[in-house]
This record gives structure tokens, C-alpha cells and sequence, in this order.
């Protein structure tokens, strides 16, 4: 498909006014697209798109919403695919495809490389100065700094090639990591602008529900992978027995513990992280598995419950809430939202929207974060994030010591 093609046309639908369904805003070209190791599927087209709940969204009626629109549903697939924001103030964004099926990567003829111009925003010393801030609140007393003992800062980069971005080739290139989950969501054009994509790939499953059976693999705690295998090797073990890794990523296993224990009779998790690896970078991950009291609860609601974890937000939620919007220089819109479906009998597959960008003509916002907690050092959370731009800059086809140079790191 080419970029081209990649177009959101407005168009009328008779299935306005039907319940919990509105008036497709668009039709995008893009299929939505999840293909990893586990699943393969694109759902195109877009028949009706799940009402938004008002003004300031409720993430607690999400999963009354999303009932009463399979209850009135008459025709076409008996699924819902798209994305939750980051806020959970924010719509949804989730749709009824005209089709599914299985996702196909294209096979193309190598394109010339653009010509890329990058701007870090913010630049690393601003990124680093956000960190030290954070750390202090960590250090301040309880009755003034809400008890915050993690918090995920993130930043971005904003890449803008000299033709459009080929939006297909770039969830192909992405793909070719079996390790990860490749995803491409098409979403709502913003008023003026060029048709816009959420594409990315993400290691991180938030929830699975498939009748009783529910699964979560948080991730917390990672390091940049090298191409040398003894310093590689070096970089997992280093990151396995990290004090300061080991209790960023406890802090995450025990929230979805906590959230999903009310729902199971069973829930059963490790003693320990064991590490997980993607061809950029090492993780610490714990897979968490366990038996619901009620099958028909849907992954919707488990979504509501468990988003935002502590992997992209921090604990406690609300008090890392307010110091992400005070500390942090962009709104996070769907980047560390979460990216998946729902059907009807309420099973679905929903995963962490990390280690992506939005993708809107020859433009594409990289963003990446690092958890802070007491003990974090700038200079290294900082590295970290330009570690896990990897991924998408090769995809793309951007040197990373360009990146650097932008961001104000030494190349």
C-alpha cells in the first residue's frame, strides 16, 4: 500500500443514531494491524465507531458502552479494534472493522531514503532537569510530594522527511522483531491536519482474556542491548540484578496483581523478573496468569482497571498523574495508552502502547520514557530513552547518531 493510498476520507453512515454507534469520521485506508509471534490480524475498513461517553469521559462506563453497542449490533464483525488514551479523561478511539483477517506484510522494492530533519523536544539536559525534579519530590515528605515513589517521564522526537512516510513499509519493517508486537492503529485526522497513525512495537502485554483464562506480562526495567555478545550478555545480567531495576519493577507486578486479584480465584505469578528480550533491548518481565470468577467479565474492564500501570505512569496513579502533566512538555495523546480488540463474548487481547509514533504525512513523533525511582540517575534515564528509539529510527531509516546530535547528546 502505498503512502498515498494511507488516506482517512470522510463519509456518511446509515447506522447514525444507532445505539452506542455513530457515524464512521473515517475510513481509514490503513488496516489496523497486530502481528507478532502469538497473533496475525488486520480488521479494515470501519463500519461504526463506539460513541464517546461526553465531554470529560468516565473510563468507568467504557465497558457499559461498549455492551450496549454489541447489543445493538445487527451485521459485520462482532469486534471492536482501536485505542485507549493515556488520560483516562480522554476518549477512546474504537471502531467496528468491515473486515478481518489476517495481517500480510508487503513485499516492496527497497525506496530511497529521506532526507530526515529531527528535533528532540525536549532536548536531553531539559529531559535530564525533568528527572532531577522528580527525584526531589521522591525525596520531600509524604504530606507534600503525594507519597510518590515512581513516576515514568518520557520524551519525544519529532522526525520530518523531505516525502511522506510510507506507512505500510514502516509496520513491515517493525514486523521483522517476532519478539514484539507490531502495531498500526489508524486514527481520527486532527482538524487541518493530514491523515494520522499510531504504529509501533510494543514488548508489553497489558491483558489477554480468552473465557476464564486471563494472562498480564508487565515489563520494568531495561537496558540497551549490544551487538558484541559478551558486553550483551554483561548488559542482562547487569539489568537482572539491579537494586534499583528489581524495585521499578515490583512496584509494577504488585499494582496488577492488586487490580486483577478482585476479579480471579486464582492468580499466579513468579518468585522473580526473568528478562525478556526484544532486538534492541533487555527487559524484566513477570508473566502473571490466573482464573477468573466470572468468565463473562470482559477485557474491557480489566483493561480500565489495570491502564494506566505503573510501567507508564507511576505509584501511586493519581500522584504520578499530576507530576506527569507538570514535569513533561507534550500531551501524551495514545502514546502509552493501550492497543488492542474486544468482541462480544468479552475476550480480547490488549497491549501497552509503547516504543511507537504517531505517523501523519512525512512527519512522525517518536516518543520513549523511563521509569524514576529513588536511586534513578538523569544522565542514565536519559540514555535509556534513546536506547528504546532503536527500534523506530532504524525502521525509518534515521541515524541515531543524528538523533543525539539533535537531542544534545555526545554522538
Amino acid at each position: 500500500m502505498s503512502s498515498q493510498a494511507s488516506r482517512i476520507v470522510v463519509r456518511p453512515s446509515p447506522e447514525a443514531g444507532k445505539e452506542g454507534a455513530a457515524a464512521p469520521s473515517f475510513a481509514p485506508a490503513l488496516p489496523f494491524t497486530l502481528v507478532s509471534g502469538e497473533e496475525s490480524l488486520a480488521a479494515r475498513g470501519c463500519r461504526r465507531v463506539l460513541t464517546a461517553g461526553g465531554m470529560k469521559e468516565n473510563a468507568d462506563d467504557l465497558p457499559a458502552r461498549v455492551a450496549a453497542f454489541f447489543a445493538g449490533l445487527s451485521d459485520g464483525p462482532r469486534r471492536l479494534v482501536g485505542a485507549l488514551p493515556f488520560e483516562r479523561g480522554r476518549p477512546a478511539h474504537l471502531y467496528q472493522p468491515e473486515t478481518l483477517g489476517p495481517a500480510t506484510m508487503p513485499l516492496r522494492a527497497a525506496a530511497p531514503t529521506p532526507r530526515w530533519r529531527v528535533i528532540a523536544e525536549p532536548d536531553v539536559a531539559a529531559y535530564r532537569a525533568a528527572v532531577s525534579r522528580a527525584l526531589e519530590r521522591m525525596a520531600a515528605p509524604a504530606s507534600s510530594a503525594g507519597a510518590l515513589r515512581k513516576i515514568v517521564l518520557s520524551r519525544s522526537l519529532r522526525a520530518e522527511a523531505d516525502a511522506a512516510i510510507d506507512a505500510a513499509a514502516l509496520v513491515a519493517a517493525l514486523a521483522r522483531d517476532a519478539s514484539v508486537t507490531t502495531f498500526c492503529v489508524p486514527l481520527p485526522p486532527r482538524r487541518g491536519a493530514a491523515e494520522r497513525a499510531l504504529i509501533g512495537a510494543t514488548p508489553e502485554l497489558l491483558v489477554e482474556k480468552s473465557g476464564a483464562q486471563v494472562a498480564s506480562h508487565p515489563l520494568a526495567g531495561s537496558a540497551r542491548r549490544s551487538a558484541d555478545p559478551a558486553a550483551d550478555r554483561a548488559s542482562a545480567e547487569a539489568l537482572l540484578h539491579s537494586d534499583k531495576d528489581r524495585r521499578e519493577h515490583a512496584e509494577v507486578v504488585e499494582a496488577v496483581l492488586d487490580h486483577l486479584a478482585p476479579y480471579c480465584h486464582a492468580l499466579v505469578a513468579p518468585e522473580g523478573p526473568i528478562l525478556v528480550a526484544t532486538n534492541s533491548m533487555w527487559h524484566l518481565g513477570t508473566r502473571i496468569e490466573g482464573t477468573l470468577k466470572d468468565p463473562e467479565v470482559s477485557s474491557i474492564e480489566l483493561v480500565t482497571r489495570l491502564h494506566p500501570t505503573p510501567a507508564v505512569c507511576g505509584t501511586p496513579r493519581e500522584a504520578a498523574y499530576r507530576a506527569i502533566a507538570k514535569l513533561e512538555t507534550r500531551e501524551r495523546d495514545f502514546y502509552a495508552g493501550a492497543v488492542g480488540w474486544c468482541d462480544d463474548a468479552g475476550d480480547g487481547r490488549w497491549h501497552v502502547a509503547i516504543r511507537c509514533a504517531e505517523v501523519s504525512g512525512s512527519t512522525a513523533r517518536l516518543y520513549a520514557g523511563a521509569g524514576i525511582v529513588p536511586g534513578s540517575d538523569p544522565a542514565a534515564e536519559a540514555e535509556e530513552t534513546g536506547a528504546k528509539f532503536a527500534a523506530l529510527l532504524r525502521a525509518l531509516g534515521i541515524e541515531e547518531a543524528a538523533v543525539e546530535a539533535a537531542a544534545g547528546e555526545t554522538p
